[in-house]
């Protein structure tokens, strides 16, 4: 039987997205300046208000409530008239010295023994329904916002955007679970009050807020979507067809937004992190942590496992489990299923025990393969930690004396297929 399958995504002003890319900036700036840093920094924000919370064990002194006046303003909370703008907020800060006896299971004399910075499970997982091995309704709700964004910031065309929205996608699936066409397509984006009512009457309030709704619709509709398209191949163009539901902003109206609107935290958005509800989730969110916490690490690189899996021909799709325990260096276990998908004559079981060779997953393995002691995490923190492409950049930072360090890094190893051809040669594939 055909069945529908949705998933959601959120703009860069959703307040839960702000608070992550605050908390992410933050990690940045302490590893720019001393890789080693531990962090976990969580954020709050509510109308007018910050709040910075956590335990760092650093040898670097941070200039924190500007770091996230910078964040803020980027995003484009930027006038008064949002009841939450970066230059006038107000921060408090509460972040104070991680605890000795977690530190005590993380650090080793030698670095290959670095233990788990906590005990949990992770889960990776890739499918090939899209040409980033990504679930299809998640990657383009992701899309949907990045084109949204970036018509907000360019200010030609929808100059009434604000920067809070979400996205939802409702994709058919075949018998054989390909996906068949776009059933549904949901966006609700914060605007301004373009329209005024003519009087005070309920009844002219309604006019004005539908004839925003009607222009918003047909903006989406027309601006928005194309755009998305453009960048699809053809065979995902065609999903698109005039059936399509969409539901644009269908409260009416959504001119109270942002953390004005609805207060944000960190790692509330773990799903629209990840696969959108496809695979599994261990529960432990990504933003605001360091490489240490195992929540962040190991997620990363059950996601590299699983999309090298893919696309060297071992399998269509692939959940990747990982765990451990806090302090220890190895994993607990290593699981897969493949959902009975795989092309190499193997039992899942069988498909773990090959890859325990390919891909090391102790903690230190794992930051040194991908990377992660680099201030790569501010890439990450909305439109999605997986299904990125991997980028070489350099950029500036400034500490709490006003010294400058320009680093280059590149961003999400772990999406790279760099293993491809070991995983060929172990799976005895062409």
């Amino acid at each position: 039987m055909p069945y529908l399958f949705t998933s959601e995504s959120v703009s860069e002003g959703h307040p839960d997205k702000i608070a992550d890319q605050i908390s992410d900036a933050i990690v940045d700036h302490f590893i720019a300046f001393d890789p080693q840093s531990k962090v976990a920094c969580e954020t709050l924000v509510t109308t007018g208000q910050v709040v910075l919370a956590g335990e760092v064990n650093s040898k670097t002194y941070l200039d924190l409530p500007g770091i996230a006046r910078e964040v803020i303003n980027k995003i484009g909370y930027n006038k008064s008239e949002y009841m939450f703008d970066g230059s006038s907020c107000g921060i408090l800060s509460s972040i104070h010295e991680q605890s000795s006896d977690i530190n005590q299971g993380v650090d080793r004399q030698k670095k290959e023994d670095q233990g788990a910075g906590d005990q949990g499970m992770m889960f990776g997982y890739a499918t090939n329904e899209t040409e980033n091995y990504m679930p299809l309704a998640l990657d383009l709700a992701h899309r949907i916002l990045i084109e949204l964004a970036a018509i907000r910031k360019d200010g030609k065309l929808m100059t009434y955007l604000r920067p809070d929205a979400k996205s939802q996608v409702t994709i058919e699936y075949s018998d054989d679970n390909k996906p068949s066409r776009i059933d549904t397509i949901v966006v609700s984006t914060q605007h301004d009050e373009f329209e005024l009512p003519k009087n005070g009457s309920p009844a002219a309030k309604q006019t004005a807020q539908k004839a925003m709704q009607a222009r918003i619709k047909d903006d989406i509709v027309n601006i928005v979507i194309p755009r998305v398209k453009k960048k699809l191949k053809a065979s995902t163009k065609k999903l698109f067809d005039q059936g399509i539901n969409y539901h644009v902003n269908p409260t009416g109206n959504f001119v109270i937004g942002g953390p004005h609107g609805d207060a944000g935290l960190t790692g509330r958005k773990i799903i629209v992190d990840t696969y959108g509800g496809k695979g599994a989730h261990g529960g432990g969110a990504f933003s605001g942590k360091d490489p240490s916490k195992v929540d962040r690490s190991a997620a990363y690189a059950t996601r590299h496992i699983a999309k090298n899996l893919v696309a060297a021909g071992v399998c269509d799709e692939v959940l990747v489990q990982v765990s451990y325990a806090i302090g220890v260096a190895e994993p607990t276990n290593i699981y897969v299923n493949t959902y009975g998908t795989a092309h190499v004559g193997l039992n899942d079981s069988q498909i773990a025990n090959k890859i325990k060779s390919i891909f090391p997953m102790r903690p230190y393995d794992i930051e040194t393969r991908l990377k992660l002691r680099k201030p790569i995490y501010s890439e990450t923190a909305s439109y999605g930690h997986m299904g990125r492409i991997p980028e070489k950049k350099e950029r500036t930072f400034v500490d709490g004396s006003g010294k400058t360090k320009t680093i280059k890094f590149e961003t999400f190893t772990w999406e790279k297929l760099d293993k491809v051809k070991e995983v060929k040669k172990a799976f005895n594939l062409k």
